[in-house]
């Protein structure tokens, strides 16, 4: 799927549950609370669960645990791009040139 394809579809799911009228507050602390989701499978992958509540998964079972986190992470990010009617193509243009402008 490319990339205006993806975001046009996020805005349409998330349109049909209501999930994007939240208040753009309440949508940050979800990011801020699915970035940690992303920390934590990252440890999983890294250095594995150590609590004796945690489940000890697999390596491809922890993998596809933060493929699905950075989903909720990117799905965050293309609301809070849509709120401001800002496209991921202009996000990666911008952020190209700014770290080529930034690192000559």
């Amino acid at each position: 799927m490319d990339v205006n394809a993806f975001q046009k579809w996020v805005k349409d799911y998330y349109e049909e549950r209501g999930w994007s009228e939240l208040d753009i507050f309440i949508r940050i602390g979800f990011l801020a609370e699915e970035t940690g989701e992303v920390a934590r499978a990252i440890r999983a992958l890294e250095i594995g669960r150590d609590r004796p509540d945690e489940i000890v998964g697999t390596y491809a079972e922890n993998k596809q645990e933060l493929i699905e986190e950075l989903g909720d992470v990117l799905g965050n990010v293309i609301v809070i791009a849509n709120k401001y009617d800002v496209s991921l193509e202009e996000i990666f243009k911008s952020h190209q040139e700014k770290l080529h402008d930034r690192y000559k």
